[in-house]
């Protein structure tokens, strides 16, 4: 598995890196061929609008620009004059019917409410110098020539029909402001698709990667876990064994006091053995979520130094000083005796195990409005910030090089947190490594009812 993952981990990062690039590719591409979709459709517009123009009449009166001869009929002047000099498209053609066409052109294009400016000229040398027709904002948008799209397109009668070479020949100009946005707004649903699965994909590599990594603790959790319950029953079987093997000794036989001795030791690693089974079973049994309080009033104070003279001998051991500092006036809580009693059996048990040199534990309670404040110190080794982090996490332990330096399945910490959230309460951890931890818990103080009798004496006292 160690070698595998760094690979799997490689293999996805490039495969999600080769992704993107492909996708950031193909946006581009998509990005320039709509650009020149948009241009082409924007041409042929154009070349429809301006052959709508030559070959259709405007409403604008074409008379106005002529001169008819006294003994002319109007109809046959006027047939000859147009056929001498053909109207101009500005004298046919008002500035609204002329967008107008340019609209309706551009929706059979798909080129639905698109932002345009226009304008007609005369001066096919100099195009910006005299428009005859442009709309409000041409003059403004045809300074900026890096945004905006500029196209034109000469107004004149196709080869070889009758108004060739009669009639002048002017240019229709034709503008898009900020291109690229349009450009963006005709793909807008393509992009955001394509930024959409990316992300899907960015997401499933994060979860594969999130999965590999549990699935790569737990290994690892596992394997220390079956190291550490091997080497914990193991211990008491061979001690177990070795004290068997002392009682067939005839001399030990003989003699009643090492015989009490050796009873002993078997009892109390037969016992030592039922504490580990049972820490195993109350870890399946959280895992499950089956854990049944039965809560009834407990005194705190009174159960902490109860607690205290069991492990008289292990601080004796240790050269361990414990400080009392019980000052909470109250400290009757509503609690499961058994589980409240491991709770704080397993923070003595960890400041114990985890000591160096001279133990000092200091505990103490105190009291706020409504809570009991319950505080364990010792001078042990302490935790780094990774192990404060995670010290509530099953199975998870501190090493320190020697995996069996400390007992213990990393369970401990883990029931403590549960058995706290299941009072209701809290539990905070300060630790600074080679200094020492600090764990602090706050439960909830069972409501005290008074009744009348003891009220009154208290008011009379």
């Amino acid at each position: 598995m160690k070698k595998v993952f760094p690979i799997i981990i490689v293999l996805i990062s490039l495969s999600l890196i080769g992704t993107i690039y492909i996708q950031y590719s193909w946006i581009r591409t998509m990005l320039v061929n709509k650009h020149d979709e948009i241009q082409f459709k924007l041409l042929r517009t154009l070349e429809e609008v301006s052959k709508e123009l030559i070959e259709q009449k405007g409403t604008l009166p074409s008379l106005k620009n002529y001169r008819t001869k006294p003994g002319f009929s109007l109809p046959s002047d006027q047939f000859q004059l147009e056929l001498m000099k053909p109207a101009t498209i500005t004298q046919k053609f008002t500035e609204f019917e002329i967008q107008e066409k340019i609209v309706n052109t551009l929706r059979r294009q798909g080129l639905k409410d698109i932002k345009f400016e226009f304008a007609i000229t005369g001066d096919i040398s100099a195009p910006s110098a005299d428009f005859e027709i442009k709309s409000p904002l041409f003059l403004q948008q045809l300074e900026d020539t890096v945004s905006n799209l500029q196209l034109q397109i000469p107004l004149q009668p196709q080869s070889g029909s009758d108004f060739e070479n009669l009639m002048p020949v002017q240019i229709m100009m034709l503008i898009i402001p900020d291109i690229k946005k349009l450009v963006l707004e005709q793909m807008r649903w393509m992009i955001i698709g394509a930024i959409f699965f990316t992300l899907m994909i960015i997401s499933a590599f994060y979860i594969t990667v999130s999965a590999l990594l549990r699935q790569k603790k737990l290994s690892e959790i596992k394997n220390d876990f079956i190291n550490n319950m091997t080497h914990e029953l193991k211990t008491p079987l061979a001690t177990i064994s070795l004290a068997i093997d002392a009682l067939k000794n005839e001399k030990v036989i003989q003699d009643r006091s090492k015989m009490d001795y050796f009873n002993g030791i078997i009892k109390e690693e037969n016992k030592r053995m039922n504490k580990h089974v049972e820490t195993i079973l109350q870890a399946a049994v959280m895992d499950r979520q089956e854990i049944q309080l039965t809560k009834q009033p407990l005194q705190v104070n009174s159960l902490i130094n109860e607690i205290l003279s069991n492990y008289a001998l292990q601080l004796h051991e240790k050269n361990g000083v414990v400080e009392l500092q019980l000052n909470a006036k109250r400290d009757l809580i509503n609690a499961d005796p058994v589980h409240f009693r491991n709770l704080i059996s397993n923070l003595i048990d960890n400041a114990v195990k985890y000591s160096k040199g001279n133990l000092l534990l200091k505990i103490n309670t105190s009291n706020t409005n409504r809570n009991l404040i319950i505080r364990f110190e010792d001078n042990g080794i302490g935790m780094s910030k990774e192990t404060v982090r995670r010290i509530f996490e099953k199975f998870y332990r501190a090493h320190t090089g020697n995996i069996h330096n400390v007992k213990g399945f990393g369970l401990g910490l883990s029931y403590v947190k549960t058995i706290i959230d299941a009072h209701n309460g809290k539990i905070k951890v300060d630790s600074t490594l080679g200094r020492g931890s600090t764990f602090t818990i706050e439960v909830p103080l069972l409501k005290e009812r008074i009744v009348p009798e003891q009220q009154a004496a208290v008011s009379i006292t």
